[in-house]
């Protein structure tokens, strides 16, 4: 195993890549925003980096980068994060207090190919990063239906470090989606920060609802993913990461499922109750019929998206409003309170109030 001799993934940059080019939404320039780009270097400059002249080296224009709205082509940024790593000798960007030399996350890709799917595969890289950082944790908790991803950085340097830690949630997204080759389709995410002047990009980078100022970064999914095999190999995953930092850009699939697709109309609806599946066939360009044999093919059903959209919007709910149960059980379209209890229950193994006191305690 040829680990040594791997580059590795820097930490500090996928917040501001989102899919490859030919599948990522248009924008009015190609790249990358280049004011991420400029927030990659707070570890650099905290380094005593000369940051104007990296970014010369990589083939970039100060001047120009600094513009609003200014793009950096992707080939730039990876040239970029190279010299970065190089001058630091670290993969996070010069984020924690023990640096993660070239090559440890393609230590950790080793370490948790062998797992038998992706709930192992995750706890392994949770330990892992546990053995090779003082400040950063990351952690799995497994709640009735529902995973959370939680992302936490002691951020002893005192640096800015949103970018850092949401990047950190995207690769960890993208490369476990890769080695399960299933995209894992997010119920939501939570950010502990605020919105950052780059949220246009959040959905690429998170394709779910967005929630800011909460007390913990996590990435939320259903339980359902964690018991998929990985289904990449040695050689593959060493082409992977021979390929670094670009194979993140290539390899990371958009979700073009009908299964994504609804759920992003659905989070998007503040009418959930009123759509039927025909509605949503009508708006997809399909008929019911085929609608239904195609969401079967995925593995789902009308029914279950559209609970797992209601779920989620529930137990935000009742973890962070005032609203009554009564009123949340009407705006997610159940016929009565006692139907939206049982619901709840069967997806979290708690009734709505008890729900709600667990999270307030």
């Amino acid at each position: 195993m040829e680990t040594e001799t791997q580059p590795g993934i820097n930490m500090d940059t996928a917040a501001s890549i989102g899919e490859p080019e030919e599948q990522q939404a248009p924008h009015p320039q190609k790249g990358i925003l280049a004011a991420t780009v400029h927030a990659h270097l707070v570890g650099a400059r905290a380094a005593g980096i000369d940051c104007e002249q990296l970014l010369r080296d990589a083939d970039i224009d100060p001047a120009s980068s600094a513009e609003p709205d200014a793009r950096v082509g992707r080939e730039q940024v990876a040239r970029l994060l190279r010299k970065l790593w190089d001058l630091l000798g670290d993969e996070t960007g010069g984020y924690l207090v023990r640096p993660w030399q070239p090559g440890t996350f393609a230590m950790m890709g080793h370490a948790v190919l062998g797992c038998p799917n992706l709930r192992r595969a995750l706890l392994r890289s949770s330990r892992f990063v546990c053995m090779v950082s003082d400040d950063l944790h990351i952690k799995l908790v497994e709640d009735g239906e529902e995973a959370r991803l939680i992302f936490h950085h002691g951020n002893a340097k005192q640096l800015p470090n949103q970018n850092f830690v949401e990047s950190l949630a995207v690769i960890w997204l993208r490369f476990f989606s890769w080695l399960i080759d299933r995209t894992i389709l997010l119920e939501r995410v939570h950010l502990a920060f605020p919105p950052p002047d780059y949220d246009e990009e959040y959905n690429d980078m998170f394709p779910c609802r967005h929630y800011f100022h909460q007390q913990e970064t996590c990435l939320v999914f259903s339980t359902r993913y964690l018991n998929m095999p990985l289904v990449r190999d040695a050689q593959q995953l060493s082409e992977f990461l021979s390929r670094a930092p670009e194979c993140l850009l290539t390899q990371y699939k958009s979700d073009n499922s009908f299964t994504g697709r609804i759920r992003r109309m659905l989070q998007s609806d503040n009418s959930i109750e009123n759509l039927s599946l025909d509605d949503v066939a009508e708006r997809l360009f399909t008929s019911p019929q085929t609608l239904r044999r195609r969401l079967k093919d995925e593995g789902n059903s009308w029914q279950d998206i559209k609970d797992s959209v209601r779920r989620d919007m529930a137990m935000y709910q009742l973890k962070q409003q005032e609203t009554a149960v009564a009123e949340i059980a009407e705006r997610l379209g159940f016929s009565e309170p006692s139907a939206f209890n049982r619901a709840f229950k069967k997806w979290t193994g708690l009734a709505p109030g008890a729900y709600r006191e667990k999270f307030r305690n």
